[in-house]
């Protein structure tokens, strides 16, 4: 730490070193362990400065995977713009490829359904609600149901004399 550094600390308090910007615009800082006047340590913390700071809810997928894990310490130095830039372009070939195998799955279930090798999925609607008895029932039970603590008098009635 240099003197120039320590004087700012002292002066103007905890200082903050740029580490670098994603391209959301979002802004990493690192500031270092330090001393506080009464000789407390105060630990080395990273942080982000949000490129939309009125949001105030984390959106998923606003912080790249490599900052993330900088910013949570399992990386011990932040992403260079090479490995971001090697890593988005992986990223972009695994959705490529994905999206060719699904489209290659889709065609041999379709090529095997008209073969008649496979038999088709039956498109059933399930109505009610699933805390009912009768969840995915058709009809009501003619037995009586009982699930926990709930009773369910079966449909059965007397034979007409």
């Amino acid at each position: 730490m240099s003197r120039f550094t320590s004087l700012l600390r002292r002066a103007f308090g905890v200082v903050k070193e740029h580490v670098g910007t994603d391209h959301f615009g979002n802004k990493y800082y690192y500031i270092p362990e330090q001393k506080t006047w009464t000789g407390r340590v105060v630990r080395a913390r990273r942080l982000v400065e949000a490129s939309n700071p009125s949001e105030f809810e984390y959106m998923e997928g606003r912080i790249p995977s490599e900052w993330d894990a900088w910013i949570r310490g399992r990386r011990k130095d932040p992403p260079t713009i090479e490995e971001l830039l090697k890593n988005e372009r992986c990223r972009e070939q695994i959705k490529i490829k994905a999206k060719e195998a699904e489209e290659k799955d889709m065609a041999l279930q379709a090529k095997e359904y008209e073969e008649g090798l496979v038999a088709r999925p039956l498109q059933t609607q399930i109505t009610g609600h699933a805390a009912a008895t009768q969840y995915g029932q058709p009809e009501i039970s003619e037995d009586p149901v009982s699930t926990a603590n709930t009773f369910q008098p079966g449909s059965w009635a007397p034979p007409k004399k």
